[in-house]
């Protein structure tokens, strides 16, 4: 299922969004509401895909969003020859919405 990134800004009871990295810098976005997730689109039914996470977040700057997190799939178990895992190997971490929220280094 989908929602546009229109609908999406003045959506109720929005938990979280999950921004996937996929293959290449390739980055979709998924919205969730305590259901299934919901894949975020352009007003033409297309996929919301930007290139880094800057852009994504630039994208979804107008989203009340009460939770942003980034999840890749590590192919590294396959790329070596391992067998097929039972569970799910994904690698999720929270997001800040504004790169200014992190301290300066020394």
């Amino acid at each position: 299922m989908k929602i546009s990134l229109q609908q999406l800004q003045h959506s109720v009871g929005l938990t979280r969004v999950v921004i996937h990295s996929l293959d290449f810098s390739i980055y979709l976005a998924y919205a969730e509401f305590g259901g299934d997730p919901l894949l975020v689109t352009e007003a033409d039914g297309k996929p919301l895909r930007t290139r880094n996470i800057t852009e994504m977040k630039q994208r979804l700057a107008a989203v009340p969003l009460p939770a942003l997190f980034l999840r890749h799939q590590s192919a590294y178990d396959e790329m070596i020859g391992q067998p097929i895992r039972q569970g799910d190997n994904g690698l999720e971490v929270p997001l800040s919405r504004d790169w200014g929220d992190f301290p300066e280094g020394d």
